[in-house]
C-alpha cells in the first residue's frame, strides 16, 4: 500500500540513518548519557544509555527509535540484537512495562508463539489476532498492564536474524499503514544492523584480558540465585545499571528464556548467544539446566536450576559471525576457514577444487568486504588472536 506523507517521511529519515549508521548525531535526546526511570511508571528507560555491547548498533538503534516513536506514538518497546544463527536476543534497547517483572517479562516473551520473531514474514500487530490466540505475554502480563497493542518486526536476511523489534501502545491500536511502514524499513535496518555488526571486529589488543567460564545461577522464573565473582562486571558491560544499581542480566535472561522455549517446543534454536562486549572481545552465553551430575538418568527435570555462563567465542564460533556480518558467500566463507586453519593459497585452492588464480580473486574480494589489506589483519579481527 502507499505510505501516508507522514510515514512516507519518516521512511526517508530512517533511510538516511541507516545509511549514516551510527555515524550521526545523536544528541537531542534530553538524556544524560545514563539508563533513567521513567517517572513513576517503574519503566525501564535505556534509549540512552551508552553500552558497548553490540558498538555501533548501540546509536544506530537509538537514532532509530526516536524515528519510530516520534511517527507510531509508541510509549514502550525493545529493540534487540540477535545471534544470527540462533536468533536469541541480547543487547536490548529497551523502555518495558514494569521494570520488576522483566525476567517474567523476557520468559513469557520467549514461551508466547503469536507473533514470534523467529516466525514473522513481516510486521505484525497482535489486535490483528483474537485475543484468546495472543498467548502468555498478552494474557498475563501486557493486558494487566494497560497495554492495547504490540507490533512487532524482524530483521533478517541471508545472511542471518539481526534483530527484533516490539513497539507497544497504551492508548491505540496500530494500523495497517504504521505496520506497512515498519515493513518498508525493514530492509534498510536490516543491512544498517548487519554493518554495524561488522564494524564490531578490532584485533585484541596484545595482552588483552580474556575471561574465563563465569556463571550465572537463574531459578525456573529467571531469577538471579547466585553468580561467579567477575559476572557482574561482564554483565555491566553489556547493558551499564544507573549509578548504585546492580547490573541487569538482560542477555542471561533471553539466553535462559530460550532454554524454556526450546523444552516447551516453541521454538527448536539452541539456548545460546553471541554478542559483543567491546575492543572485539565477543562473548557467546549458554542456558542449561542444572541436573545430577554424572550417571544421572532421564530428562532433567523442569523445576532444576538454570545455569547460565558466559565465556569468550571461541574463534571458530567468532570467525561465523564475522563472514555473516561482512555479507560473505559461500566460497568466501569456506576459502576464510581454510585460511583459519593455516592453509596457504595453494592448499586452499586444492581443498577447494579451484585454480590458485580463483581463490585469489575470492581473496581480494574478501579484502574488499572487510576492509582489510592483508592476511595476517584479515585473520586478526576475524579470529580475535
Amino acid at each position: 500500500m502507499a505510505l501516508p506523507a507522514a510515514h512516507a517521511r519518516s521512511r526517508e529519515r530512517v533511510l538516511r540513518i541507516c545509511a549514516t549508521g551510527s555515524t550521526g548525531s545523536a544528541s537531542g535526546s534530553g538524556g544524560s548519557g545514563a539508563p533513567s526511570r521513567s517517572g513513576g511508571s517503574g519503566r525501564f528507560d535505556a534509549t540512552d544509555a551508552t553500552g558497548a555491547s553490540g558498538g555501533d548498533a548501540h546509536t544506530l538503534r537509538v537514532r532509530l527509535l526516536r524515528e519510530f516513536r516520534a511517527l507510531l506514538g509508541a510509549e514502550a518497546f525493545a529493540f534487540l540484537l540477535t545471534d544470527p544463527v540462533t536468533s536469541v536476543g541480547c543487547a536490548p534497547v529497551a523502555r518495558v512495562p514494569v521494570l520488576p517483572e522483566l525476567p517474567r517479562l523476557i520468559r513469557l516473551k520467549y514461551l508466547t508463539r503469536a507473533d514470534r520473531w523467529t516466525s514473522l514474514a513481516g510486521a505484525a500487530a497482535l489486535s490483528g489476532l483474537p485475543e484468546d490466540e495472543r498467548g502468555p505475554l498478552w494474557e498475563e502480563l501486557l493486558r494487566p498492564a494497560g497495554v492495547r497493542d504490540v507490533a512487532s518486526a524482524v530483521f533478517r536476511d541471508r545472511f542471518g536474524c539481526w534483530g527484533f523489534l516490539d513497539l507497544w501502545r497504551y492508548g491505540a491500536e496500530f494500523g495497517p499503514a504504521d505496520l506497512a511502514y515498519l515493513d518498508a524499513v525493514a530492509g534498510p535496518v536490516t543491512e544498517a544492523l548487519r554493518r554495524a555488526q561488522s564494524e564490531a571486529f578490532p584485533a585484541r589488543p596484545p595482552g588483552a584480558d580474556r575471561p574465563g567460564p563465569l556463571v550465572l545461577l537463574l531459578s525456573p522464573d529467571l531469577r538471579v540465585r547466585g553468580q561467579t565473582p567477575g559476572a557482574p562486571a561482564y554483565l555491566a558491560g553489556l547493558i551499564p545499571p544507573e549509578e548504585g544499581r546492580a547490573p541487569i542480566p538482560a542477555a542471561a535472561y533471553n539466553v535462559a528464556a530460550q532454554l524454556l522455549a526450546r523444552e516447551a517446543g516453541v521454538d527448536p534454536n539452541p539456548a545460546r548467544a553471541r554478542v559483543h562486549l567491546a575492543d572485539g572481545l565477543w562473548l557467546t552465553l549458554r542456558a542449561a539446566r542444572i541436573d545430577d551430575g554424572p550417571g544421572a538418568e532421564g530428562p532433567t527435570p523442569l523445576d532444576r536450576e538454570i545455569a547460565v555462563t558466559i565465556e569468550e567465542t571461541t574463534p571458530a564460533d567468532r570467525l561465523d559471525v564475522f563472514c555473516r556480518a561482512h555479507g560473505l558467500t559461500g566460497r568466501e566463507t569456506e576459502l576464510l576457514g581454510h585460511l583459519a586453519d593455516g592453509a596457504d593459497t595453494g592448499a586452499a585452492a586444492l581443498a577447494m577444487s579451484l585454480s590458485a588464480h580463483t581463490v585469489q580473486d575470492h581473496l581480494k574480494s574478501v579484502f574488499a568486504k572487510t576492509g582489510t589489506r592483508h592476511r595476517r589483519g584479515l585473520l586478526a579481527r576475524a579470529l580475535g588472536t
